[in-house]
């Protein structure tokens, strides 16, 4: 029988493949897309509570270690990203099915994920901004009206 992390892991990556302009999904719309794939004969309770709390990456385990998700905001998730934040106890947990776990129709996501999902995550944090170096500068106007060394200078007057 599909384990219910790997069903969320097709439902949500149904949805980034179909939506790849969207980065993130609500939990909602997950829970939806996995009831209706009918990987099961009907949705099964433990489908919202993986896409709350058990396959999230960034949370304690509780109880499993799965790191498929990524909590974007309250509320919202995507599929895992190497770089994404991992609770210290989850490193190393289950990140993707097995190819043999999942049935034969949904296994090119697995593909799909590989090179084309983890390739445009990376191409997005290539080219948006870099938070640090929008730092460059910041502060600058504190010795405006002084050399770098001058105002150093003052302040070793001071000690």
């Amino acid at each position: 029988m599909l384990k219910v992390a790997d069903e969320v892991f097709v439902a949500v990556g149904l949805l980034h493949r179909e939506h790849p302009e969207q980065e993130d999904f609500s939990i909602g719309e997950i829970v939806d897309r996995a009831e209706a794939e009918k990987l099961t004969p009907r949705l099964r309770p433990g489908v919202r509570v993986h896409v709350t709390t058990h396959s999230v990456a960034g949370l304690p385990p509780n109880p499993g270690r799965y790191t498929t998700l990524t909590a974007t905001s309250s509320g919202r998730r995507r599929l895992f990203r190497p770089g994404d934040p991992v609770h210290p106890a989850r490193v190393g947990g289950k990140q993707l099915p097995a190819e043999g776990d999942l049935p034969a129709s949904y296994r090119p996501l697995l593909t799909w994920y590989a090179t084309e999902y983890l390739a445009r995550g990376s191409r997005e944090r290539v080219s948006g901004v870099d938070p640090f170096l929008e730092l460059r500068g910041l502060g600058r106007e504190i010795w405006a009206d002084e050399s770098g060394d001058e105002f150093i200078d003052k302040l070793r007057s001071e000690w």
